[in-house]
């Protein structure tokens, strides 16, 4: 499938062969029972490598099973206020934000105006830079309020991905 008439070789165990003509490269691959393989198409001349195609797509693979396994998730929680939300109410959902954030999930503060509230837009705007200060140890504004239809939104990070202690149980 190489259609250029002279690549630069590199055989199976790194080594550079030089520059020959692809029926050459073909030939000689055919006789170590292995693929000719264009590694760098974009080069003058391209660049082919001699190796055990099967045995690549399978190290390629696993490369990629290990990338996806090593990455992180991260999730964005939302948690919902009103503007007239009550001390312990708006307590008890602080502490629901600093344990997403602990956890290395963003969370997404949203106001909503019911009514006649959206008068008094200025009251959760005071109401998520409370809640800005509040956890502020532990988390900073990703997205700065802003209104979206009838609500009022902000999303915070989490400053520092902490990761979750195992338990004796799951070891």
């Amino acid at each position: 499938m190489i259609r250029i008439k002279e690549v630069a070789v590199i055989d199976e165990t790194g080594k550079y062969l030089g520059l020959m003509p692809t029926t050459n490269a073909l030939i000689m691959a055919k006789d170590k029972g292995l693929d000719l393989l264009e590694v760098a198409p974009n080069e003058n001349p391209p660049v082919c490598k001699i190796i055990d195609y099967g045995k690549y797509k399978y190290r390629q693979s696993k490369k990629s099973q290990e990338a996806r396994k090593r990455q992180k998730i991260i999730q964005i929680k939302e948690i919902k206020l009103r503007p007239k939300t009550e001390e312990h109410d708006y307590r008890f959902k602080i502490n629901h934000v600093r344990r997403f954030l602990a956890e290395g999930d963003k969370a997404k503060i949203t106001i909503i105006f019911k009514g006649r509230e959206f008068i008094h837009i200025h009251l959760g705007e005071k109401m998520l830079e409370r809640v800005a200060e509040d956890i502020k140890d532990i988390g900073s504004i990703e997205q700065v309020p802003k209104k979206e239809g009838r609500n009022l939104t902000m999303i915070i990070i989490p400053n520092k991905y902490i990761p979750k202690q195992k338990d004796q149980s799951e070891i």
